[in-house]
């Protein structure tokens, strides 16, 4: 159990500097980048906002486990449908391989965190 809570909590915190602390600095330290990957794909600056916000949420809903599971369940589908739109956005505008890339990788540990979320609650339950 001690090893499944290791993994899970490296993955959710790697989401969460990622999808969370990351964009949020951006937008309160170095606003003129708040954009910088929504602006080349043709996106309006509303959307980045909106993106922010959600991408804020969805990773600070998923680092606390007590919350309702269906509330997690939903910021961790939120949280991989803009990974996936983001490659498709990716692979149809630019075709910058590691700019497909990043997301992917980022899915990857966001599925790592789910997995191992499912496990804990599994196991908590058994208990």
């Amino acid at each position: 159990m001690k090893r499944t809570k290791i993994i899970f909590w490296i993955a959710t915190s790697i989401i969460f500097i990622m999808e969370a602390l990351m964009p949020l600095a951006t937008l309160l330290f170095a606003h003129e980048y708040f954009n910088a990957g929504t602006k080349p794909l043709g996106y309006p600056d509303y959307f980045a906002y909106a993106l922010i916000v959600c991408k804020i949420l969805g990773a600070t809903i998923i680092m606390f486990p007590k919350l309702p599971a269906k509330l997690r369940e939903w910021a961790y589908a939120g949280l991989t449908f803009n990974l996936i739109f983001a490659v498709i956005s990716h692979l149809a505008v630019d075709q910058i391989i590691s700019y497909i890339l990043m997301p992917f990788v980022v899915g990857v540990v966001l599925g790592i965190s789910y997995i191992y979320s499912q496990k804990i609650t599994l196991k908590s339950k058994n208990i």
